[in-house]
């Protein structure tokens, strides 16, 4: 009967140094795969923060570029009629918002929505312009007007965005 108590005894204490050594050892490997998940973000992150903060850069340049002063001077072209200049300057905007449109990937979402916004308003401050101009008026007097209506009610489109962007920048940089 001795003999039994010996092995149970061997037994329970090869079953302890089995359990210790196991949990010891899974801790181990778990601290070591959290520690290379923590190296890889490390990793990304590095190579990530310049991509984010160009995008932050080619974001508040689209929005510099469609602001209403910026985009009827770029745009504008004498001899143009008051629906040619309109046409292209809202051809301009959505081009631009096209051309920057994967940028909203490195974002956050209100920052996005704020940048599409801009590019809504600003199309929407050129159709009230042309609105307000009888058929045949010169792509002079379309800008004119729209930069009297951008002055007069203070509507600059992308000032808003740009300062959430400015603020997004600081808090994660």
């Amino acid at each position: 009967m001795e003999i039994y108590w010996i092995i149970i005894a061997v037994f329970v204490s090869a079953g302890a140094v089995f359990a210790t050594a196991y949990f010891i050892l899974n801790q181990f490997l778990m601290h070591e795969e959290k520690k290379r998940l923590l190296e890889l973000k490390m990793q990304n992150q590095n190579l990530l923060t310049p991509v984010r903060l160009q995008a932050f850069e080619r974001l508040i340049l689209f929005l510099e570029r469609i602001s209403p002063n910026s985009v009827v001077l770029r745009v504008y072209q004498p001899g143009m009629t008051s629906f040619q200049l309109q046409s292209t300057l809202i051809k301009n905007v959505r081009e631009e918002f096209e051309h920057n449109l994967s940028q909203q990937v490195y974002i956050s979402v209100p920052a996005w929505e704020l940048v599409r916004n801009a590019k809504e308003e600003t199309i929407k401050l050129v159709n009230i312009a042309a609105s307000k101009l009888n058929d045949n008026a010169s792509g002079t007097d379309l800008s004119t007007t729209i930069l009297e209506i951008s002055m007069q009610s203070g509507i600059q489109p992308g000032k808003k965005a740009i300062e959430f962007l400015k603020e997004e920048i600081r808090q994660l940089f």
